[in-house]
């Protein structure tokens, strides 16, 4: 199976192994992603490192889910929502999330938004009106503006979900957000992100942060956070592998 290239940001600390880096390291770049600034705001140079094409597939599948172009985008508080019912004017709305995640909907009440794809959305909502209203019915959900300032939180924690931030917010604060991990969560956490048109993503180690010799990394707008467990990293043991525990954002190509 042929191999899919990554860029990594910076670089300046071993590779794991089996990744091979193509470029001298950047002393700069490596101060700059330790100290937890957003690589989009600072160009570096780059250097590169292989992923296998499953690997690179399964990246670009978890970074999709905060990207607003792609259908596994998931839904954020104050987002608004077009939703059509064929041919039932009465229940077809728009409406906008709530900051607690929900919308309210004629006849089937306050529903959850927040954290799920316009697709879930559908299927609650075709489930919920043909139990006791209508037969068959056939429901549309788009979403018409994307308002959420938000981070989605996937795995191993108490609550995952769609969290709002404002101004500057670390790692650490949007574990805290989640209530912390779960007894099974793995330390090493992924954190997806797109800027300029392209998807990063960077491993951070969080014992390393509480520590005190790791810097927490600020967390931008749109980042998707992944606490692996037992399961989790099973399913995507290769790509966590290959991300470095360096601080420094990989882009995914």
């Amino acid at each position: 199976m042929a191999s899919a290239t990554c860029l990594l940001t910076a670089c300046g600390s071993t590779l794991n192994e089996g990744v091979e880096a193509t470029t001298q390291p950047n002393v700069a770049a490596s101060e700059m992603a330790l100290s937890g600034v957003a690589p989009e705001h600072h160009p570096v140079e780059t250097s590169s490192i292989t992923l296998t094409a499953r690997d690179s597939q399964q990246a670009h599948q978890l970074a999709a889910a905060s990207d607003p172009s792609s259908s596994a985008y998931k839904i954020g508080p104050l987002d608004v929502l077009d939703i059509t019912v064929f041919r039932v004017a009465e229940l077809s709305k728009t409406v906008q999330v709530a900051p607690s995640g929900t919308v309210n909907l004629p006849l089937v009440g306050e529903i959850p938004a927040a954290g799920r794809t316009t697709q879930q959305v559908e299927r609650d909502l075709t489930k919920r009106l043909g139990v006791k209203y209508l037969q068959s019915p056939q429901v549309n959900v788009t979403i018409r503006e994307y308002n959420s300032q938000r981070v989605t939180i996937d795995g191993a924690v108490r609550k995952p979900g769609v969290y709002p931030i404002r101004g500057d917010t670390t790692l650490l604060q949007m574990i805290a957000t989640a209530e912390g991990l779960t007894d099974t969560a793995n330390t090493e956490i992924a954190v997806f992100r797109k800027s300029e048109g392209k998807r990063l993503a960077a491993k951070f180690d969080l014992d390393e942060i509480r520590a005190g010799r790791a810097k927490d990394p600020r967390i931008s707008q749109g980042d998707l956070i992944v606490i692996s467990d037992s399961a989790l990293k099973t399913t995507y043991q290769g790509l966590l592998k290959a991300l470095p525990v360096t601080s420094m954002f990989v882009t995914l190509l």
